[in-house]
């Protein structure tokens, strides 16, 4: 039976525009779980996105949007961006998919029933952003601890797990099993920061908004987002279904691999869930440093964010695979910028790999026809190439194994760079000159053809279009020559295999050109973010506070537009007829004709102000006010009732 492996990465937050530093995790679990397949085993990948809470509710709300149109439309481009990476995900979940949900019900009621579950209140600090809370020694300088922005104090009913119940049990599992949390940094930080100062029992639902799994005996309730999203782990796999096949076949995880500030809730809230659960431990939690932007963490308000969209149009997909996997040590931060991207490129992949690809093809065209020669004049310098390829898959599964991707780069660059080094030595340009050294010639050709083809093949769990592009110009169609196990033994290449030189595998880049290319996209995003930024500071300058007596007075009902119209010569008007249950239709007229055309009005239910003092349109008298939303973008869209209401509604 095949070994089983089971690799996660976290499921993602749909809040907004998505950027390299969210690939960072995925792609390198995606090298670790294609390695693993050519390796014979027997791979799950799990990512997706995690759908639900107040901080999601509140940005589509602000959108004017219904919350899942809103998601869908963010989890399709992630969705776009995997498939444009190439990640080889075996599953994709979704909080808001109707098995985890049933699922995590399932598991509330369990825990709920055996007592590890109570109702309570709650009063403490909460992020919106983390979606987390704190206690106030937690705070530093009284803002979140992870993400440095405020937090409010909020108090409400709410269901409490006994996680201070497994605070022993979970300091014994990390003291005395190094191997489950790793790096050692976050072993540290999780004991000294939050264990042995002593665990609070953790609240696990909430009340103040409900964009979440309703608690199934107590509706009222939602489900607190880190019970609901930890849990897709082993949902995904079908546990609270009738099949759990996978379930039993996969589980335990081998690794959960996330960004450092989710190591708290994925090495103490989660082994605490599946203690109470009775559930197998994962055997591995790994949190790594984040990718920045120069000395930056990238964010979305700051616009310092990169598209990777953008990278891969301008330099193609391997190009940001490889400099993701290679460029960061993993465990630490790492740090991106533009210079060191386009460096890269010209470096590792167009003066190394590129240019040993095009040297050694254009040299088997034209002193061998285009034809890969025997080898027949061996001499001692060959020792070193050969050796170093025929260690070269040793030493990737111990780097594999280690979760050390960027030094197993290193490692298949070293072969690179021994061929470059090993045709200089050999100069194949001299030996060509003469019947005798056309002998030894074709034994240097050999060679580095086989050498390319241990590249081509060490490297395709990393880089996803390259090796099958050096394939082609080494003429090998033969499956089992791109395989691990035809590492085995040097000299597998065919003889007589006809080589294509064709297109240089990467191009060189002009540094300053781009640059300025890329600093002119950045430049961009953080002028829009800055502007925004204003826009909200003036907003909040200019807004004037009102008691709620004063609030009270405007009344908002639900009204179904009936029939709708332009305003004639007003470009910008449409006029409404609405149903507000008043026995008789209402005149409206709005400033929206650039956005929806009378045809789409019409069935529309809307938010109307009923009390507003008429007033004369384009000689149309206006009897009230419909409610929209608009974006910094020029974006405007109705405020309509989540569901269907009955004309004339009470809005309260």
């Amino acid at each position: 039976m095949a070994e089983k492996f089971y690799i996660t990465t976290p499921i993602y937050y749909p809040s907004g525009k998505w950027h390299i530093g969210t690939c960072y995790t995925t792609i390198v679990c995606d090298a670790i779980a294609r390695f693993k397949r050519m390796q014979g085993v027997d791979v799950f990948y799990l990512t997706g996105t995690d759908e639900h809470g107040q901080k999601i509710q509140k940005v589509a709300q602000a959108a004017g949007v219904p919350v899942k149109e809103y998601i869908d439309k963010i989890v399709g481009e992630l969705k776009d961006l995997w498939k444009l990476l190439d990640i080889s995900y075996d599953k994709f979940i979704r909080t808001t998919d109707e098995y985890h949900e049933k699922a995590v019900q399932k598991i509330f009621n369990k825990l709920y029933e055996q007592g590890d579950i109570y109702k309570s209140e709650y009063e403490g600090w909460y992020c919106t952003p983390c979606e987390a809370f704190w206690t106030k020694s937690q705070l530093v300088d009284g803002k979140c601890p992870d993400c440095g922005r405020p937090v409010e104090l909020m108090k409400e009913e709410s269901y409490f797990f006994k996680m201070s119940k497994y605070q022993d049990r979970i300091i014994k599992l990390i003291e005395e099993n190094p191997d489950f949390l790793q790096p050692l940094s976050r072993q540290n930080e999780m004991l000294n920061n939050f264990l042995r100062p002593g665990l609070q029992d953790l609240c696990v639902s909430r009340t103040s908004f409900d964009w979440g799994i309703k608690v199934p005996f107590d509706p009222k309730h939602v489900v607190y987002v880190w019970l609901d999203a930890l849990t897709n782990y082993i949902t995904a796999l079908g546990y609270g279904s009738d099949d759990t096949t996978l379930f039993d076949k996969y589980w335990p995880a081998d690794i959960h691999m996330m960004g450092k500030e989710i190591v708290r809730f994925h090495s103490i809230i989660w082994p605490a869930i599946l203690m109470a659960l009775d559930i197998p431990l994962p055997k591995k939690v790994y949190g790594h440093g984040w990718l920045k932007f120069g000395t930056d963490k990238m964010s979305k308000s700051k616009g310092n964010v990169v598209d990777p969209f953008i990278l891969c149009d301008r330099y193609g997909v391997d190009a940001l695979r490889y400099y993701m996997l290679r460029e960061v040590q993993f465990g630490q931060d790492g740090s991106y910028t533009n210079e060191s991207f386009i460096k890269r490129i010209n470096s590792d992949l167009t003066n190394e790999l590129g240019n040993l690809v095009s040297r050694v093809t254009a040299m088997v065209t034209q002193y061998f026809g285009g034809q890969i020669p025997a080898p027949n004049a061996e001499e001692p310098i060959d020792a070193e190439l050969k050796e170093l390829c025929q260690g070269l898959y040793g030493k990737l599964c111990k780097d594999i194994d280690q979760l050390a991707v960027p030094q197993a780069l290193e490692h298949i660059w070293e072969v690179i760079q021994r061929a470059n080094k090993y045709i200089d030595e050999t100069t194949p340009w001299i030996l060509a000159k003469s019947e005798e050294g056309k002998v030894r010639l074709a034994t240097v050709m050999y060679n580095l053809c086989e050498a390319i083809r241990y590249v081509a093949t060490t490297l395709r769990p990393f880089l996803t279009k390259t090796p099958d592009k050096i394939f082609a110009k080494l003429g090998i169609e033969d499956e089992a020559l791109k395989s691990f196990d035809s590492l085995a033994v040097f000299g597998a290449t065919k003889v007589g295999t006809t080589v294509d030189k064709g297109e240089a595998l990467f191009v060189r880049y002009d540094l300053n050109k781009e640059l300025a290319y890329m600093d002119g996209i950045i430049e961009e995003q953080m002028k829009q973010a800055k502007a925004k930024e204003e826009k909200q500071v003036e907003n909040a300058v200019t807004i004037q506070e009102i008691g709620i007596e004063e609030f009270e007075k405007v009344q908002l009902k639900v009204g179904t537009i009936v029939e709708c119209e332009k305003v004639p010569k007003a470009d910008k008007l449409l006029c409404s007829k609405v149903d507000l249950g008043e026995g008789s239709l209402r005149t409206i007229v709005s400033g929206i004709a650039k956005y929806y055309t009378p045809e789409e009005m019409v069935g529309k239910q809307v938010v109307v102000v009923t009390n507003l003092k008429p007033v004369k349109l384009c000689g149309i008298e206006s009897q009230g006010m419909v409610l929209c939303a608009s974006d910094d973008e020029g974006n405007l869209t109705l405020i309509s009732p989540a569901t269907k209401m009955k004309s004339g509604s009470e809005i309260r």
